[in-house]
């Protein structure tokens, strides 16, 4: 079995995303940390930035992140023209509202599952103006 890799990527709200390339290539599960309100239309943007990536989970937490859920989902569904999603395209999400950052990473480690995919990677996404990779690593680390 694979081991599990953790990547951490901060970006900040309502600014220009990084390309897709910087996400891994293969299926993974993201952990959207937001800690700044963003502005709806950048919501979108970046919503439909995850479902066109190798994104297949994302769990929301913080500012608004049931939006977040739902415009990942809807995205998602954009992408297949509103009809079926092929299974292995499927993006399931989550939102964590009234949870601790600490719960939701443990729910990524020991909890999250894809219906169809084994999901050897997890993307912490931190929509943040300043970054805190370190911070951030080392509570999912200890989750």
């Amino acid at each position: 079995m694979q081991k599990p890799t953790l990547t951490y990527l901060h970006v900040r709200p309502n600014e220009e995303l990084p390309p897709v390339g910087l996400l891994p290539s293969a299926p993974f599960l993201a952990v959207l940390v937001i800690d700044e309100v963003c502005e709806e239309m950048w919501r979108w943007e970046a919503s439909r930035w995850l479902a066109g990536s190798h994104c297949r989970y994302v769990l929301a937490w913080g500012q608004y992140c049931e939006d977040w859920a739902e415009s990942v989902d809807d995205a998602n569904l954009e992408a297949y023209d509103y009809d079926d999603i092929p299974e292995d395209k499927l993006v399931m999400t989550t939102s964590h509202e009234e949870e601790e950052l600490d719960d939701v990473f443990w729910f990524a480690k020991h909890r999250a599952r894809h219906p169809t995919l084994v999901l050897s990677h997890t993307v912490i996404i931190h929509i943040a103006e300043r970054g805190h990779k370190n911070v951030l690593e080392k509570q999912y680390g200890q989750a």
